[in-house]
């Protein structure tokens, strides 16, 4: 059995080129509505679809719609993989987002009005998968 040890990049500056928008700060996980009612993660195929709100990282010089520090809500799937990075010192994911799906922009950050799975703990989930989405 081989095991595939993915390398994290480095960089001292990191400069987008042209209009290129880099975000970090995306959330994918599995959420809970303050009801308690689950709502999944994203599968990549059919679940938990639904547009993203991430951090402008970087802009490149000819972006003129956001700034870096702005949160941007992109539409669903609108973005690239995210690459693990230490830049000046910091570990981010980032992701390139395609401009023409930014759906809003907003100074402050913006959440939903779900949480995800690392705010509630793991004998919750236990309890709340093995009452309502186990068939065993």
């Amino acid at each position: 059995m081989s095991v595939t040890t993915l390398r994290k990049h480095t960089a001292k500056n990191l400069t987008p080129i042209n209009d290129t928008i880099l975000v970090t700060d995306m959330i994918f996980g599995e959420r809970f509505t303050k009801g308690g009612i689950i709502m999944p993660g994203d599968d990549r195929k059919s679940e938990g679809i639904r547009p993203r709100w991430g951090k402008v990282f970087r802009v490149g010089p000819k972006q003129k719609d956001v700034k870096q520090g702005e949160y941007i809500l992109i539409k669903h799937g609108r973005w690239t993989r995210g690459i693990e990075m230490e830049i000046d010192g910091e570990d981010v994911t980032i992701r390139k987002v395609d401009n023409n799906d930014i759906l809003l922009v907003s100074a402050e950050p913006k959440t939903d009005d779900t949480s995800t799975i690392t705010h509630t703990t793991v004998s919750d989930v236990n309890r709340i998968q093995g009452s309502m989405h186990r068939s065993d």
